[in-house]
């Protein structure tokens, strides 16, 4: 029967001028471990002959066992040749040793201090050029606006206006869970070591600093670089490859007004928003938490924010958001006019601009504690 693997064999005849090894059967894959151990130890005093008659089916298993076993035996100094051998096994035979390294592959080397340093040397040059990228971006981008004050009619309002609801409006619902759950978590922690003093009611001051001045906006900014720079990489980056940029600069139009400002102003508008909807949630998730655990009312919780709870913690915090909205979008556009023309390209700078677009919005949050720190806000 046709699906049935006749028994495979190796007959070995050794006289004193060479030795004969005959491949008996089917030589295939689910014999090659047994028949290459039979083979291990094929020594003789003269050439060998690999004797194929009786071969009746080779797949490339059995080729590259018969392969390695030539280059096993010549590498030991014993010359071989093949016997019995039809056209297309020849074929197969010489296709396998074509595929296969000449000869054992190099170890790879361990990288030492000076591939390490010069790793990292490259990793800051293309840092550096990063950063000198980004600001002629930045320059072009603000070059833009300042010419829409002397043409104000070049602003593309229905893509701004597009951008508003894809980047801000879409995003509120998932902003405004967050915030919730934020301020959840952050009264039932602070109600747990507070109440061992008999300090509940600071509790509402705890909240009201740590949403407003700082979690409220870096939290929504964070969920906007994921889910904006992703999409603005995504978009031009698609455009980039299907060559629609270069058609724009072909037809007369700025990619960068047409692509990249609407972009990073609808962020600039919707940035601060989201912030407000950010706070106003956590506050009312700190509140519905506090009135649970610690007994406060929704009154208590309003008359202690408003009487201990300064406005300038809110501006704050919320004048963050235009720098925030500033470097996700000039990020996720950046990486998306850097794509080039294939998918693997797109992929790899689309989840980069995610990680920078994040890292520069924390990196941007700390610089702004340390100068709130230096001029006492």
């Amino acid at each position: 029967m046709r699906g049935q693997v006749t028994d495979a064999r190796v007959e070995i005849d050794t006289d004193d001028r060479e030795t004969v090894i005959a491949l008996v059967g089917e030589i295939l894959i689910a014999q090659v471990e047994r028949l290459r151990a039979g083979l291990d130890a094929v020594a003789g005093p003269g050439p060998a002959v690999i004797d194929l008659r009786r071969v009746e089916r080779l797949d490339t298993a059995g080729a590259w066992m018969i392969t390695d076993l030539r280059r096993r035996l010549e590498a030991d100094g014993i010359r071989t040749r093949l016997a019995g051998v039809s056209r297309t096994q020849s074929e197969l035979l010489e296709t396998v040793e074509a595929s296969l390294p000449k000869g054992p592959l190099p170890d790879r080397p361990r990288p030492g201090l000076r591939d390490r340093l010069a790793d990292f040397g490259e990793a800051t040059v293309a840092a550096g050029l990063t950063l000198v990228e980004l600001t002629a971006l930045l320059g072009a981008v603000m070059a833009r606006i300042a010419a829409l004050f002397l043409h104000p009619g070049r602003l593309r309002f229905t893509s701004l206006v597009h951008h508003m609801q894809e980047a801000g409006l879409n995003a509120v619902p998932i902003v405004s869970l967050m915030a919730f759950l934020i301020g959840v978590v952050l009264a039932f922690q602070g109600a747990t070591q507070l109440q061992q003093f008999g300090a509940e009611i600071f509790v509402v001051d705890l909240i009201a600093l740590s949403i407003l001045r700082e979690l409220g906006i870096l939290l929504t900014a964070i969920i906007v670089a994921g889910r904006s720079a992703s999409a603005f990489t995504a978009a031009i980056g698609s455009m980039k490859m299907r060559e629609e940029v270069d058609a724009m600069r072909t037809l007369g139009l700025d990619p960068i007004e047409v692509l990249v400002l609407p972009r990073i102003l609808a962020l600039v508008i919707m940035l601060p928003i989201l912030g407000f909807v950010a706070d106003i949630m956590g506050l009312v998730g700190g509140a519905l938490m506090s009135w649970i655990e610690l007994g406060i009312s929704p009154g208590m919780f309003q008359a202690r924010l408003l009487n201990s709870t300064d406005a300038i913690h809110y501006v704050t915090g919320l004048i963050k958001a235009p720098f925030f909205a500033v470097l996700i979008g000039l990020i996720g556009c950046y990486e998306g006019l850097k794509v080039e023309g294939n998918a693997e390209s797109l992929g790899r700078l689309t989840s980069k601009s995610v990680v920078l677009a994040i890292f520069l919005v924390i990196v941007a949050d700390a610089a702004f504690s340390i100068f709130y720190a230096l001029v006492g806000l």
